[in-house]
């Protein structure tokens, strides 16, 4: 079997609501990492081109949504074509007036937009109250494809996903049964600075988790990107979040390739070999012996006992 290697870079930065700053800083890390280590798969993190604006609901905010082809995809579009690389990025998505989705775009080596996927599920938590900004991504695309379609890419079919879509296994598995030959997730999460450090460690440790379980459970690598950094609640209220880093690169058993530390602006790197995914399911065969016939509970919200 020929041995496939893909070099993948990540890019985990900081933000700020000044858009021009936070892409400046993106253009930054992007360039720094294909002069040294040209990679052909570059994944930016989650709405990378502003600060985290759903600390709160404000709806001013929605003035920082733009179009598909508005001006960051633009930017991102020349920067993919700049280094022949493909780049995943990411927009807050204006659709139509009233309709708006957190985005991700994917482009090619050309600076063609290869695909996008829009954010499935949307969480409404303290501090993360992105139910109040983002629609959730069509079911049924117009297409008449899924949500959870794999892009296709020069560089193989890319199952990309966005951040709460990470403690879904449905989303990753349906994925993989579309012929993604990745999982991407672009992420924004951090902690409370108020809680205590313990659980601090069991909130990051069960997101790494729970992401290294899906490269584990399709035999596919995983990319995570996050943000890093103190942002504050732009209305003063709680003590906002500090994004806890902690990007890494899984290979298609969940080990580490790459890995960040909490803090630092930087860029990841690791040599991919996607003929394992081949290797690795012809002796643990999961996609042989899933019960399908006895999965139909699944599409129910809960089972009563």
């Amino acid at each position: 079997m020929a041995e496939t290697v893909l070099r993948a870079a990540i890019i985990q930065q900081k933000a700020w609501p000044d858009k021009s700053a936070s892409l400046a800083e993106s253009e930054r890390l992007l360039d720094g990492v294909c002069q040294e280590h040209a990679p052909s798969l570059v994944l930016l993190q989650e709405l990378h081109g502003t600060h985290y604006f759903c600390q709160t609901e404000d709806p001013s905010l929605f003035d920082l949504a733009e179009p598909l082809d508005g001006p960051t995809a633009r930017r991102l579009s020349a920067m993919a074509k700049k280094h022949a690389v493909v780049l995943v990025g990411g927009i807050f998505e204006k659709r139509a007036p009233g309709v708006f989705h957190n985005t991700a775009l994917v482009f090619e080596k050309d600076g063609s937009l290869a695909g996008y996927y829009r954010k499935m599920h949307i969480p409404d938590d303290p501090a993360f109250y992105e139910k109040f900004y983002f629609t959730p991504g069509d079911a049924v695309r117009n297409d008449g494809s899924s949500g959870f379609t794999p892009i296709r890419t020069s560089v193989g079919k890319l199952g990309v996903l966005v951040c709460w879509d990470q403690w879904y296994p449905e989303g990753a598995r349906l994925m993989a049964m579309a012929g993604a030959d990745l999982l991407l997730y672009p992420t924004a999460i951090g902690w409370d600075p108020q809680d205590a450090e313990e659980e601090k460690q069991k909130q990051k440790q069960a997101w790494t988790l729970i992401q290294r379980s899906h490269a584990v459970a399709n035999h596919l690598p995983v990319l995570v990107a996050n943000r890093t950094g103190h942002e504050e609640n732009p209305e003063g209220q709680g003590s906002g979040i500090t994004f806890w880093g902690g990007s890494f690169i899984a290979g298609q058993q969940g080990n580490f390739l790459a890995e960040a530390d909490t803090e630092s602006s930087c860029t990841l790197v690791a040599d991919i070999d996607l003929s394992e995914t081949e290797r690795l399911r012809r002796i643990w065969p999961y996609f042989r012996d899933r019960r399908i016939d006895a999965y139909g509970g699944l599409t129910s919200r809960f089972l009563e006992s």
